[in-house]
């Protein structure tokens, strides 16, 4: 039996599986999850580029996905791509029996201890920390409600990791319709290069959020979003579309759960420096940038309200909610959030003349 010590769940209530899993994987390696997963805070978007995965992060080009999600840190991460389901736990098991726990992709569908099992199929992720051939079990961390720190079968594991994921009924909802394909990732951290948390710190990655959020951009020759000029074309956007009758629920759904957890992890990071290094100016901007965050939580929940089409395998149907989202009532939430996130941005201007 291998079992491998001192991996612990981490959750944040408005984060999902993937900014779990991270941190977990980071608090397993010495570092502090909120001062690494906490201090990025921009918008960066490529059009088209959403995948229905509960673990989605919009990735710069080049960049891997704990690297785009913790650019002022030298992180990276690396998805491993098997060709089959034997292939995918042999690699996992060499991992985890040299003593690294890693993260795989996973369908909530075949797991037992998710209340989706045998119902409704999710593109989720968790983390593998031990196993016992004799046995044929395999040890999963999962710090999603409810949580789960256990054995299951081996064979539960192979089923989830090898979906296809398929879409079977209308519960099969946005993180469905994408092959699992037994994917798996490890973390690397250069720890040569590993800033402190200290009050220099702190000036540089706020100045750094800044300039990204107000640089300005060529919106018709980027191929990417970024900052406050392109979160306002993409919000735009979304309520010109969903006036045409487009279906934006799974992109905007999608989209807006990253902004959310980033938001809220963000606005955790700073009332953290604002305790560490007693600025009061940080907790108030700390507290705005929260505010922004439930803007999110609230857009998530208005794209889970509009209008949608679900395709069934033999044909498309429309499923239309009590009370859908109108393309108004996305704007005056779109309007609030950006006056919201530009007073946090002014609050933080104020912080730096103290820090």
């Amino acid at each position: 039996m291998t079992t491998l010590n001192g991996l612990t769940p981490w959750r944040h209530d408005l984060a999902g599986c993937l900014h779990a899993d991270m941190a977990s994987l980071l608090a397993f390696h010495g570092r502090d999850p909120l001062e690494v997963l906490g201090a990025a805070w921009e918008f960066f978007y490529r059009p088209g580029d959403v995948r229905r995965e509960e673990y989605y992060f919009p990735c710069k080009p080049g960049t891997s996905l704990l690297a785009s999600m913790a650019p002022h840190h030298p992180v990276r991460s690396v998805w491993h791509h098997p060709a089959d389901a034997e292939q995918g736990w042999a690699q996992v098991r060499e991992a985890v029996a040299g003593g690294r726990p890693v993260a795989v992709t996973v369908d909530n569908f075949e797991l037992p201890f998710r209340p989706a099992y045998q119902d409704v199929h999710a593109n989720h992720m968790i983390l593998v920390h031990g196993f016992d051939e004799e046995r044929g079990t395999v040890r999963v961390m999962d710090a999603v409600p409810p949580r789960f720190d256990g054995e299951i079968p081996l064979s539960r594991l192979a089923a989830a990791r090898d979906s296809g994921n398929e879409i079977e009924h209308d519960r099969d909802m946005f993180f469905t319709d994408a092959p699992i394909a037994n994917r798996w990732l490890d973390i690397e951290i250069d720890e040569d290069r590993f800033p402190a948390f200290d009050r220099a710190f702190v000036r540089r990655v706020i100045e750094a959020n800044g300039r990204s959020f107000r640089a300005p951009q060529d919106l018709d020759a980027a191929p990417a979003l970024t900052g406050l000029a392109g979160q306002r074309t993409f919000l735009d956007g979304m309520a010109k579309r969903r006036a045409a009758g487009e279906d934006i629920r799974d992109e905007l759904f999608v989209t807006s759960g990253v902004l959310l957890a980033t938001t809220a992890l963000h606005a955790d990071w700073l009332a953290h420096a604002a305790r560490d290094f007693d600025v009061p100016e940080l907790a108030e901007a700390a507290r705005q940038v929260e505010r922004t965050a439930h803007h999110w939580s609230a857009v998530r929940i208005l794209a889970a309200r509009t209008s949608t089409s679900t395709g069934t395998g033999t044909g498309t149907r429309t499923r239309t909610r009590t009370g859908p989202t109108t393309a108004d009532q996305l704007v005056r939430r779109f309007d609030e959030l950006m006056d919201d996130q530009q007073r946090a941005l002014r609050e933080l201007d104020r912080a730096l003349t103290v820090l």
